[in-house]
Parts: C-alpha cells; structure tokens; sequence
C-alpha cells in the first residue's frame, strides 16, 4: 500500500469505478424509527448512532472508496458521540473504507499542532480531514507535517457551496483577483512541498470546491491542477452531476463528490418508499456512484 494518501484515493476510486463518498450525518431525528426507541439523553442517542453508523457502512462499503463523516453531529452528542465517531471512524477503515474526516479545523502554531494530532493520528485518525485555510498557511503548515510523516492528507476549504460563500469569498483586490483565487494559489503552493505529491501527480493537500459554483469550480480546476477536489453540494444541496463534473480533469480524474443526506437518509424519500432503510440507503448510493461516473465519463 502506498504511503501517499493521493494515490490510495485515487486507487480506491479506481477500484470502486466512480469518484463519490457517503457523509455521515447523524442526525438523530433522521435515524430509522429502530434506532429511536428509547433514544433519550446524550449516551443512549450516542449509541443509536454507532449501532446505525456500523450498519450503514456496511451497506455502502462495497459501493463507495471513502465516507465523510461530519464530526459535529458527533460533538453534539458529548463524549459518548466523540467515542461513536472515533468507532465509527476504526470500523470504516476495517471495511476497506477511506475516511475523511469533515472537521474543519483552523488554528495556528501549537493548538493547530494539537488538532492535527487528534484528527489525524492515533486510533480515531482519520486518512485526511477537512481544514479552513483562511487563517493563511500557518494555519495549515502543522497538518502538513502530519501528512509527511504518516501519509494523511488535508482539504482546504477554497470555495464553499453555502449560497452565502460569495460575500466573503469573491471580494476582489486591485487587479480583480478574488479572495478564494489567492486562496487556491496558497493551496497549490503548499501542495506542491516536499513528500506530498504522489506517484500519479496528485499531491496529498487537496481543496474543498462546492458544486454549487461550477464556473469558479472550473477556473479553479486550471489554478490547482495537483490538488483533488472533495465537491459537497449535490443531492439535497441542489447541485447535479454535470455540475459536479466542472471539478474533474479531462481525463475524468482529480475529484471525489459527497452526498450525505440524500444517501443516509434514503428511506425518507418517497421514491424508496416501502423499502427496508438498507436496502434504501443501498439503492441511493448506486444511483449516485452511476450517476456522477456518467457525468465524468467512467460509466
């Protein structure tokens, strides 16, 4: 196995023939009526989730190279919902499963260090996790450490998907040039540092990019060529697969898509009525692998 978390993504895309993950969002409310029985207080609904988590992964496990669980929903839940995520996150990996971590993490110097290591190291790391990198590179430097030395890898949130991410992110300096666009150059930059490009010319530093803005996704496609996109926003966001598809490589390469709750949370769609919710959440995540491996042309 390669040491290199770039080329072990882009092996595990390759073996599972499209380029999605599956975001774990426990939201309690949303869990099948089986795990709601009796789900009163922090540790009863923090093992609801583990239970459900366990299960659900096993669904999507043969389907999907990587899952995303969303460390909040997790963190809501107490240390209990902390000790579910770091099983969850140990038993995805025992399935063959990448995980990415979504954290999104943002510090600098010594607290930055520590973030790294509880997300990335020891027995709940995850194979790379989500950073803000609008605190600049210092904030991203002590992830990247962690990166060379036991092959994980980072997203740096460059363009996000929320409909309000313009009002920060497209402010424009002198000559026209827009703070996400700085930020994609910062990301290519430290991308390109010593012991993070792979064998296949990706570099373990990668960039989250929404595919709710696939103009942007397209130009910033040409101002990262080495960084893999990690693309949230399709399904219940609003953004198609051709949307999806402004984030790849011509070659079909350099982009993996999310899709949480339209996935998870399957059995509440009407078009999955009447179904078992694994066999829903099963059904879902097949649609959705064909769907953007057609739109990338894998299919």
């Amino acid at each position: 196995m390669t040491d290199n978390f770039a080329d072990r993504l882009l092996e595990a895309v390759e073996a599972k023939g499209s380029p999605v993950c599956v975001g774990l969002d426990p939201r309690v409310e949303h869990l099948p009526e089986d795990f709601q029985l009796d789900c009163r207080g922090q540790t009863a609904q923090a093992e609801a989730v583990r239970l459900w988590g366990r299960e659900l992964l096993e669904v999507v496990a043969p389907i999907v190279p990587a899952v995303k669980p969303q460390s909040a929903y997790f963190e809501k839940l107490g240390a209990p919902g902390v000790a579910a995520y770091i099983h969850l996150v140990g038993y995805a990996k025992k399935l063959g499963l990448l995980v990415l971590g979504d954290v999104k993490r943002n510090d600098i110097g010594s607290t930055a260090e520590a973030y790294a290591d509880a997300h990335l190291s020891g027995p709940g790391g995850a194979d790379a996790v989500t950073v803000n990198g609008y605190l600049g590179a210092d904030g991203i430097e002590p992830f990247l450490k962690v990166c060379r030395a036991e092959g994980k890898g980072v997203f740096v949130l460059v363009r996000t998907s929320n409909p309000s991410a313009p009002a920060v992110q497209d402010f424009a300096d002198a000559s026209g040039k827009k703070l996400y666009e700085h930020v994609a150059e910062m990301v290519a930059a430290l991308g390109d540092g010593t012991g993070l490009v792979g064998s296949r010319g990706y570099s373990s530093v990668g960039a989250v990019v929404g595919a709710t803005w696939p103009d942007e996704a397209r130009k910033l496609r040409r101002l990262m060529p080495r960084q893999i996109f990690l693309v949230p926003g399709y399904g219940a966001q609003g953004a198609s697969a051709s949307d999806c598809a402004a984030s790849f490589q011509a070659d079909g390469a350099g982009a993996i898509v999310n899709a949480s709750r339209s996935v998870i949370f399957a059995h509440r769609d009407k078009q999955y009525a009447g179904m078992d919710w694994k066999q829903a959440v099963g059904r879902a995540a097949r649609a959705f692998a064909v769907d953007i491996a057609r739109a990338v042309g894998k299919a």
